[in-house]
């Protein structure tokens, strides 16, 4: 194995062990004073709010839309794989080096345009679950507190934590 597939291989590792932390990210909001967690399962994000919302239209047309956005696009999938195809054939294609250059930055042109793409989608997609929230808000009790809608910030924030051992 040549010095640069082995290189790839361990960076690929490492952000793997990275983005599988050891906690467990929940989004929660507060109805009534007490804590809901707004993503019951992995397939449906929002399912945890729909008790409350389907109680007024506008906000559970608002959740399905929010729900059918959020689920995975081919389109997103197929860009993806076709970058990382594009990327992975310049590395282990015997061809010149313009057309290993050309298929290198093809690759990752397509990749970082499907990233752009799909995170702009995505933050698209959440201003229907705050409008379904606010929507609920305007004419029903008890009212729903999302945290994200005033900080706009995802669930899980970086944490330092300092701590003092003394032994005897």
């Amino acid at each position: 194995m040549t010095p640069k597939v082995a290189n790839i291989f361990l960076f690929l590792y490492l952000i793997a062990t990275k983005c599988y932390g050891e906690s467990v990210c929940s989004r929660l909001a507060l109805v009534n004073h007490q804590e809901v967690i707004v993503d019951t399962s992995s397939s449906q994000k929002g399912e945890g709010l729909r008790f409350y919302l389907e109680k007024d239209n506008t906000s559970k047309e608002l959740l399905d839309k929010y729900q059918k956005g959020s689920s995975m696009q081919w389109q997103n999938a197929l860009i993806g794989s076709s970058g990382s195809l594009l990327l992975l054939s310049s590395l282990f294609l015997t061809v010149n080096k313009e057309t290993k250059k050309n298929l290198r930055f093809s690759g990752l042109f397509m990749l970082i345009i499907n990233f752009a793409l799909a995170n702009t989608y995505q933050e698209a997609n959440e201003k229907s679950l705050i409008r379904a929230i606010e929507e609920y808000n305007k004419r029903n009790l008890p009212t729903i507190d999302f945290p994200i809608q005033s900080n706009g910030k995802g669930c899980c924030k970086d944490q330092v934590v300092v701590g003092q051992t003394w032994s005897f």
